[in-house]
């Protein structure tokens, strides 16, 4: 017998999440999402016509929560207390560039919504980005940052050293300090 719970955009978005990250993109089916709100598939299907509508509905509501927080960022005044609280808000969130990459291999071409949520999610990474080009001109009005790195070097190497792993188990608190050192003082010994 089918079963016929509804459920919350939340349940199914912390669901959707879950399974994203546990199985990745390739693993993600209908029928676990199903089983785990304990619905059935029709349910699903009620409200997405597949999955990649879905996931990509899902990356745009991740999106732009992130970009509603990042946007505290203005209450600090220096370059130094913006990327603090920007470091922050990434190891808060360090899901989040998992789930863009997962979303990346989402092909648009099933849908024409699956293909408009895709295009939006593009915009909203471009907003991600253009959202941070005062921080990144305060850096280098600061003369925290060199003038001749590209602004779009300067973001992805911060966003992408959130997102590497912890192979060797390094306590959290020293994995991100550390983080946080190389890119505020690279790694190598500066040498008088």
């Amino acid at each position: 017998m089918a079963r016929q719970r509804k459920f919350s955009i939340e349940e199914l978005y912390q669901s959707t999440k879950e399974l994203l990250l546990e199985r990745g993109y390739e693993g993600f089916t209908f029928s676990i999402l199903a089983s785990q709100l304990d619905v059935s598939r029709g349910t699903i299907y009620k409200y997405f016509e597949n999955k990649e509508e879905l996931i990509m509905e899902y990356m745009i509501y991740e999106m732009n929560i992130f970009l509603e927080d990042l946007t505290d960022i203005q209450r600090f005044h220096s370059f130094e207390t913006q990327l603090e609280f920007l470091l922050e808000l990434m190891f808060d969130n360090v899901e989040i560039q998992q789930l863009i990459e997962i979303g990346q291999q989402v092909p648009d071409n099933t849908s024409s919504k699956a293909k408009e949520h895709k295009e939006r999610l593009d915009h909203l990474h471009l907003e991600l980005y253009n959202s941070l080009q005062s921080f990144i001109q305060l850096g280098k009005d600061e003369q925290k940052i060199k003038e001749h790195l590209p602004d779009s070097l300067v973001l992805g190497f911060i966003f992408q050293a959130i997102t590497i792993p912890n192979h060797y188990g390094v306590p959290h608190k020293e994995w991100v300090k550390s983080i946080k050192e190389i890119i505020r003082h690279g790694m190598f010994i500066k040498v008088n």
